[in-house]
């Protein structure tokens, strides 16, 4: 298992997490200099918070625990690819790498429905790589609204 694997088994802890709570099963963690710095998971629902995503969720999580808005040189795990918010977000956090699992024809907005990475909007780029893991970020994700249609 290599070091992108290894962060996603991470991340997908916390999609199961999110499942267990009746949430769309998405988890994030945030890792600096090959440590740990934040994990979350979709809250949405439990919070009454359309904002509440994983990535978001882990964003204000890591800026309290390092104490600043702006989270450079990290690397954000993410189940699943992410759409036009969290991106937005991740990039004025500046966060130097996004590892997603599941492609989201939808609305991920890293490749899948769109591709927001090169737009002149945004003055940080962000290394993206897709597709880690991406069978079992997919099969959580197609369990869980199987079991709700």
């Amino acid at each position: 298992m290599n070091e992108d694997e290894k962060w996603m088994s991470l991340a997908l802890e916390q999609a199961r997490k999110a499942e267990e709570h009746g949430e769309v099963p998405v988890g994030a963690v945030l890792v600096k200099d090959g440590l740990l710095v934040a994990k979350a998971y979709n809250q949405p629902i439990s919070t009454n918070d359309p904002t509440a995503h994983a990535e978001i969720q882990l964003l204000r999580v890591a800026g309290k625990k390092l104490a600043n808005y702006r989270l450079t040189n990290t690397s954000l795990y993410v189940t699943l690819e992410p759409c036009a918010m969290c991106f937005g977000a991740m990039v004025h956090a500046r966060i130097e790498r996004i590892i997603y699992g599941a492609h989201d024809p939808k609305t991920g907005v890293c490749g899948s429905s769109t591709d927001l990475r090169n737009l002149n909007c945004f003055k940080h780029q962000i290394n993206i790589t897709g597709g880690i893991l991406q069978h079992d970020c997919s099969k959580i994700l197609h369990t869980f609204f199987k079991l709700r249609r």
